[in-house]
């Protein structure tokens, strides 16, 4: 099948059923971690994974273990053919309770799948896309900035060097950001 005809037979509406849940959770930035979850599918869609149908379903739950811990894991297991390995894959993506941010980013650069680093390369491309000065302070910004280029570039150089690229570069804008106060 071409990319199209996989597209066409990918079947998402359970997984976007499920993320509704993100509606009723505000980000920083404005809007909700809904519409995040689709801001990390549409990048993963923009580097053409299309005929990874875990990673995509996968990208429009990503955050809803960490963001409502009550969510019934074994409801996302049995959505559908794919619901064991996306749910695993959400798991691998999801920061435990009382881990440091910098350990959970170690642990999947470390001994990430291959989708887990895609994934959260996705998302970390969503998060730099919507950082601002309004919401976050320069010593937030910088440490998340550094944070990116220790742990997240790191990933995407063993995945996909294009998500490389681009994290480059919105660290570098982010960066200018900061210096010329836009």
């Amino acid at each position: 099948m071409n990319s199209e005809e996989v597209l066409r037979s990918l079947v998402l509406a359970p997984y976007i059923i499920k993320a509704t849940a993100l509606i009723g959770n505000a980000r920083y930035v404005g809007g909700n971690q809904f519409r995040h979850a689709f801001a990390t599918l549409g990048i993963l869609l923009d580097y053409k994974y299309f005929s990874d149908s875990v990673l995509l379903k996968a990208a429009l739950v990503h955050d809803l273990f960490e963001d409502i811990p009550s969510t019934d894991k074994s409801i996302l297991k049995n959505l559908d053919a794919d619901g064991e390995k996306v749910t695993q894959l959400v798991l691998e993506v999801t920061k435990s309770p009382g881990e440091t941010k910098a350990n959970y980013l170690k642990r999947i650069l470390e001994t990430g799948s291959a989708s887990a680093k895609i994934l959260k390369a996705a998302d970390r491309i969503s998060n730099l896309t919507d950082i601002n000065k309004s919401i976050f302070s320069d010593i937030k910004i910088k440490q998340y900035l550094n944070e990116t280029e220790q742990y997240v570039v790191p990933m995407a150089q063993q995945v996909n060097q294009n998500m490389v690229w681009e994290l480059t570069d919105l660290i570098q804008k982010r960066r200018k950001m900061l210096t010329e106060g836009f």
